[in-house]
């Protein structure tokens, strides 16, 4: 079984409960925090739909520098609108389940390091990088987005059985 085989079933189910998530953010809510030290309704939809975005980079690239020198430091986006944020992040599935098909098996054990202004932050093997910063980051992201359209009384889709999650 190729990685493109293994990882790309659990890649669908994921991509396709996080839309559902994601279609329910409500534009009204965007600026909402759970707590003053906490991100925004809003950067956590952007993020959320942002973070694929990486995989394809990661899977061609042996690094990436979140702030490389002279340049300008990774933002998360700011879209405005939940349309933009879909279409954002129905892109980033695109480009992503497209890297992920042609990913090259040899290639997934190299190593791969997150740099800043050069400085290497870590450094683990590519398919790693995939589940951890790219698959796990996804899921995460996603229970703070619940979490939030819950405490705003919405509510929000089973993701791993039946039915739905009722607002507490």
């Amino acid at each position: 079984m190729t990685y493109a085989q293994s990882i790309l079933p659990e890649f669908d189910q994921e991509m396709a409960n996080t839309r559902k998530v994601l279609e329910l953010v409500p534009e009204d809510k965007f600026d909402w925090q759970a707590t003053e030290s906490t991100h925004t309704l809003g950067w956590n939809a952007n993020h959320l739909a942002d973070i694929l975005s990486w995989a394809a980079p990661t899977l061609v690239n042996d690094s990436f520098d979140v702030h490389p020198p002279g340049g300008e430091m990774y933002q998360t986006p700011t879209l405005a609108t939940t349309k933009e944020i879909l279409e954002l992040f129905d892109k980033n599935v695109t480009e992503a389940r497209a890297a992920l098909e042609e990913a090259v098996d040899e290639k997934m054990g190299e190593p791969w390091s997150l740099l800043q202004q050069g400085e290497t932050l870590m450094t683990m093997p590519r398919a790693a990088v995939i589940r951890g910063f790219v698959m796990n980051h996804i899921v995460h992201h996603r229970a703070i987005l619940i979490t939030y359209l819950r405490l705003n009384g919405i509510s929000a889709p089973g993701m791993y059985g039946p039915g739905d999650s009722a607002a507490s």
